[in-house]
């Protein structure tokens, strides 16, 4: 027994060895400083996880505005000047931002390939996204979350909030429960006819037991997705396959036609999936259920983001109050409990700039997304002052977390200040500058360049639409008022929002109105 585990433990090191003498890479002239690490495959991995912003802005102060680190078998150039980073959006001959993301999105979704070249669909789904997110599409799309939040917060939610009774109850969970459940019947529409369905009630209750069901797999999903990304199969995960599995089975096609109000969105994509696409039943279905993750999963812990600091923020609240106060009174807007809801066109709610600088400063304090570009073949990456080869399949990526949270750009960066982004005139501010010279790109919670975000307009519509709507119908405060800001949960880091750590206890009631 023991001679068999020597001889285990001597080959598992001859093994480590041999890959530190001959599997490392070695950098080549004229490419960027390498960071290899010290664990076989895993290279940097851990210590990225771990905290990816201290780590890179160690790897930044050793090496300089680019370097490259091993990550999970990936060799990853990490670019940190900002004011290189239009150099790299222009290097679209040699980078692929397509690449990683359709790989991505079949390993964690379970559909097949969704780039063209692989030969089971021809729809250019960027494009796609584009066209029925925004444009006149988005008005359509914002009056709907209009409808849909003010039935989910006066009408649809339980325990129902009786006038001077306050309701406690997690602010996460609350955020998580209203944004699902108002976001899902905007896109997937309703069970239920409203106009002219006599079982109405029973209909009602049954839908939002099905979508509080949805909500409860996507949640089982999400925890797991960061293992999805890095490359674990799901197969490892019983219970987050399983409600994957449910996830999918509810938005089968066969049941989507059943619904009413679908968005253009998804009636768009089930038309094109059927046409366009050899996929099967199911992974039509999963490719819906990609785009309910990516309606849902940065949404969220952002609006909670932005709720917490307006809670945290007695200034803040005053002024987003009397904001959203002046708005309605100029849309002749009346708040009441009668069964009138209130109507804001997408032009009012554009119309909010102290509301727009409270969603923007919530998310450059949560935000830790990732731009990936894959290189075609090897080349050479010109930057402002400087250049570097780059190897084929290589990764290029920017953490625009590291510009956030930069304190030559933005004074005190860890401290949230609601008129950050508004100038003198309280109008939407433009002017940032690292070093005296002004930046271009200075906020990226949803990427940059062809790939940015586009969704993004419809997220900041449905926060700002959910704000007003609270402020409007609902008094709220912390129980605690002294409660510590959590901390962001780095697990999800490179994915966009971060989540918190941990709930925070608020209260709420109907206003007498």
């Amino acid at each position: 027994m023991f001679l068999a585990s020597w001889i285990w433990g001597t080959a598992v090191i001859l093994c480590c060895v041999a890959w530190f003498l001959l599997g490392r890479r070695r950098r080549r002239q004229g490419e960027p400083p390498l960071e290899n690490g010290f664990l076989p495959y895993l290279g940097c991995a851990l210590q990225f996880g771990a905290n990816p912003l201290e780590f890179l802005k160690e790897k930044q102060k050793k090496h300089g505005h680019i370097f490259t680190c091993h990550v999970a078998g990936k060799y990853i150039h990490f670019l940190t000047d900002p004011f290189s980073y239009h150099a790299l959006m222009r290097q679209g001959k040699y980078l692929d931002w397509k690449k990683f993301h359709f790989a991505t999105s079949a390993k964690a979704f379970g559909h097949g390939s969704i780039d063209p070249a692989e030969g089971n669909t021809t729809e250019n789904f960027h494009q796609t996204f584009i066209r029925t997110l925004q444009g006149n599409a988005l008005d359509a799309l914002v009056e709907a979350m209009m409808e849909n939040l003010q039935y989910v917060m006066l009408q649809s939610r339980a325990p129902k909030p009786q006038s001077n009774a306050w309701v406690t109850e997690g602010l996460y969970t609350f955020c998580c429960q209203v944004m699902f459940e108002s976001g899902f019947l905007t896109l997937f529409g309703k069970e239920f006819n409203s106009n002219n369905d006599k079982n109405l009630s029973s209909k009602q209750e049954t839908e939002r037991a099905h979508i509080l069901n949805a909500l409860e797999n996507f949640k089982e999903f999400d925890k797991i997705f960061p293992a999805l990304v890095a490359g674990l199969p799901i197969h490892l995960f019983k219970s987050a396959h399983s409600a994957r599995e449910k996830l999918g089975e509810a938005l089968l096609h066969k049941n989507l036609l059943k619904r009413d109000n679908l968005s253009e969105l998804v009636t768009l994509r089930m038309f094109l999936n059927d046409t366009l696409s050899t996929f099967d039943d199911m992974e039509k279905a999963k490719t819906h259920v990609a785009v309910l993750w990516a309606s849902q999963a940065n949404t969220i812990p952002a609006t909670f983001w932005t709720l917490f600091y307006l809670l945290k923020s007695p200034e803040a609240m005053r002024a987003a109050t009397k904001e959203v106060q002046n708005v309605l009174e100029s849309a002749e807007e009346r708040i009441s409990l009668d069964g009138k809801h209130i109507s804001l066109n997408r032009k009012q709610l554009d119309n909010m700039p102290i509301l727009d600088s409270i969603i923007k400063e919530a998310m450059r304090l949560s935000s830790a997304s990732m731009t990936f570009r894959v290189a075609k073949e090897d080349f050479t990456l010109h930057l402002e002052n400087d250049f570097y080869n780059i190897r084929k399949d290589d990764i290029v990526a920017l953490y625009p977390q590291l510009l956030h949270f930069d304190s030559e750009i933005y004074a005190d960066p860890l401290t949230f200040k609601y008129d950050r982004f508004l100038n003198e005139k309280g109008e939407e501010k433009t002017d940032f500058y690292r070093n005296g010279r002004k930046l271009k790109h200075y906020y990226m919670p949803f990427g940059t360049g062809i790939a940015k975000c586009p969704g993004r307009l419809f997220a900041v519509h449905e926060i700002k639409q959910f704000l007003t709507l609270i402020l409007s119908y609902f008094e709220i405060e912390l129980v605690d008022t002294n409660v510590k800001c959590p901390s962001l949960d780095q697990s999800r880091a490179g994915l966009g929002i971060l989540q918190p750590s941990n709930d925070v206890d608020f209260r709420y009631r109907l206003k007498c109105l």
